[in-house]
C-alpha cells in the first residue's frame, strides 16, 4: 500500500517537474504577457516568477504559465524581422545553425534570410 502511495504521489508531481525551469535554460516567454513567443535564456527563478533574459536583449520577468521550453526547429512557423526592420513577417525555419540561435527562414513571399532567434517570434 505504501509503495502505491508513493506511485502515485510520484506521478502527481511530474507533470510540475516537467515544466520546471531552472537558471540557464532556453525558454520561450510571452513578452509583457502578450499573443508572441519570444526566446531567451532564465535568468533566475523565485516560486512561480522567472525573470527571462530574451535574445533580444530585454528582460522581463513572468508567471510560469507564461514560459515554455524552447522548441524551435527545422520546420516551426515563426515571424522575423526582415533585415533587422520593425516590420514582422510569417516565415518558416528551413535549418539552425549549430549554434542554435542563428535560424535560416523562408518567407512566405519565398524571400530566404539568415537571421538570429532575437529577430524572431512566434504564435
Amino acid at each position: 500500500m505504501r509503495m502505491i502511495l508513493l506511485l502515485m504521489s510520484l506521478c502527481l508531481l511530474a507533470p510540475h517537474a516537467a515544466h520546471a525551469q531552472a537558471p540557464g535554460d532556453w525558454v520561450l516567454g510571452k513578452w509583457k504577457g502578450g499573443q508572441y513567443w519570444f526566446p531567451g535564456v532564465v535568468e533566475k527563478r523565485a516560486g512561480d516568477k522567472i525573470t527571462i533574459v530574451f535574445d533580444d536583449g530585454t528582460r522581463d520577468t513572468l508567471p510560469r504559465k507564461l514560459v515554455r521550453k524552447y522548441d524551435w526547429r527545422a520546420g516551426s512557423k515563426v515571424e522575423c524581422r526582415w533585415s533587422g526592420g520593425a516590420e514582422w513577417y510569417a516565415a518558416k525555419i528551413q535549418n539552425v545553425e549549430q549554434d542554435g540561435s542563428t535560424l535560416h527562414v523562408l518567407y512566405e513571399d519565398g524571400a530566404r534570410e539568415k537571421t538570429s532567434t532575437g529577430a524572431c517570434r512566434s504564435r
